[in-house]
């Protein structure tokens, strides 16, 4: 990788390829620059290159004339929670999420504490490669404050959603699964304070992770394993900056990240019923879950931005990402592996059901995923071939192309690579083999 990649709220690359202090160092200061005068909070994730990143990122905020606060290790919803809790105009967040060591990047936080939606990340994007860079004179430069605490108020925000003195008295036995990111800085505090036995691997934020940091059912197997050999209750599993969250239920079944969300959207409805959104490559289980509780359903295009501005402008109760990644307005509009286990103790300890109990209770879909080459000039004409196909669909374009069976409760989404000159298919459907099948038909598709 020469290039970094750079989305419309953030940027990642290979730590001394594409992704260097000098990059690093010139996209923050396209972002602090255009900002109000104030302080800007900078955390990262626990990897081994953040320190180094971290003295580039400081230095690019004092030089752009405004006011690095730095948190240390914090997860990526901590992050968005001190950025509203410290008054500052931005915020900065070092992490390339579940990407492997080699990889490091940058997030990027708007003062309200949500990750930047996609305007103003072209903003940044444009002035980081066209420029004007707007660099602060001498006397301008901003002097650098630290933030000894990270966790009391994202802390306190949690466990205010949840019914504490109940899950207390149920005395949980839990793992944690942090793998050396930054997710036990706040995951341990958070269930001590929910009165669990806890169990923590890889608290330590060194960023040596013991498994490949996705939390996939494939890397989490030993995990798995050792989760059922100790009589757990459950086992939660963070990405390296505790965005997405994984469970394995107390028998070492893997449950996985398309049922994080779906377990709490069950949980939250039974008590406030109200809007709810997931974006269009989620799993359909949340929007039966709406239907099921006669609550407002509603599909965003992929990113978590997209998804918090149709949880703005609807007004949800509760939105994320099938990828583990449950938002609670009450706490941070950020995914947030914290709400996630917070929300599905409450579940277990309201209901008197152990987790492998409540997550039987729910639907159950199989999704099926591929990719396919598309050059770009192509990508119009096959997507145009694969809606002609399959006239029988339901079509929406807000993302790709995005093609429902609802009789079928079949769906399957055509969606481009922001990175590569590829398309991937993602299909579900009740049955592992129906899901399969729509995917290669439209595979079969693509010259």
């Amino acid at each position: 990788m020469s290039e970094p990649i750079i989305s419309v709220s953030g940027l990642r690359g290979v730590i001394g390829e594409s992704l260097t202090p000098a990059v690093a160092a010139r996209y923050v200061a396209a972002f602090a620059g255009a900002l109000p005068e104030g302080k800007v909070l900078v955390t990262r994730d626990g990897r081994a290159t953040g320190p180094m990143i971290a003295d580039a990122v400081r230095a690019a905020i004092a030089a752009a004339g405004r006011t690095p606060l730095d948190a240390g290790v914090a997860s990526t919803p901590t992050a968005g929670v001190l950025v509203r809790s410290e008054g500052c105009v931005g915020g900065v967040q070092i992490s390339a999420s579940h990407n492997p060591a080699e990889y490091n990047g940058l997030k990027l936080f708007g003062g309200d504490g949500r990750i930047i939606p996609a305007p103003r990340g072209e903003e940044v994007k444009q002035r980081y490669f066209d420029g004007p860079i707007p660099w602060a004179t001498h006397d301008k430069i901003g002097a650098a404050e630290t933030l000894a605490d990270s966790t009391s108020e994202h802390l306190r925000l949690v466990l205010a959603i949840v019914d504490v003195e109940l899950i207390r008295a149920k005395r949980f036995k839990v793992l944690l699964d942090a793998n050396h990111g930054s997710g036990a800085v706040l995951g341990k505090p958070l269930l001590e304070a929910l009165g669990c036995d806890v169990t923590v691997f890889g608290a330590a934020p060194t960023g040596l992770f013991v498994h490949p940091p996705e939390p996939t059912e494939t890397n989490l197997t030993l995990v798995a394993e050792q989760g059922a050999q100790g009589g757990y209750d459950a086992v939660f599993c963070q990405d390296p900056d505790a965005d997405r969250l994984a469970i394995i239920d107390g028998a070492g079944r893997y449950l996985g990240e398309e049922l994080t969300l779906a377990l709490c959207v069950e949980h939250l409805l039974r008590q406030t019923p109200g809007p709810i959104v997931s974006n269009c490559s989620s799993s359909r289980v949340t929007q039966d879950l709406a239907e099921k509780h006669g609550v407002p359903f509603h599909r965003s295009a992929v990113g978590e931005a997209n998804v918090v501005d149709a949880m703005l402008a609807c007004g949800a109760v509760l939105g994320g990402e099938g990828a583990g990644g449950v938002i609670h307005p009450q706490v941070v509009l950020v995914r947030d592996s914290f709400v996630g286990m917070a929300m599905v103790l409450d579940a277990m300890a309201s209901r008197g059901l152990s987790l492998a109990q409540l997550a039987d209770e729910l639907p159950a879909y199989a999704i099926h995923k591929t990719k396919a080459t598309v050059a770009p000039a192509q990508l119009a004409a096959t997507l145009a071939k694969i809606e002609k196909h399959f006239a029988d669909a339901e079509v929406d374009k807000m993302d790709g192309l995005r093609l429902d069976w609802p009789a079928e409760k079949k769906w399957l989404l055509v969606r481009a690579s922001n990175t590569e000159p590829i398309v991937r298919l993602i299909a579900e459907a009740p049955d592992k083999a129906a899901a399969v099948a729509v995917c290669e038909e439209a595979a079969a598709l693509i010259d």
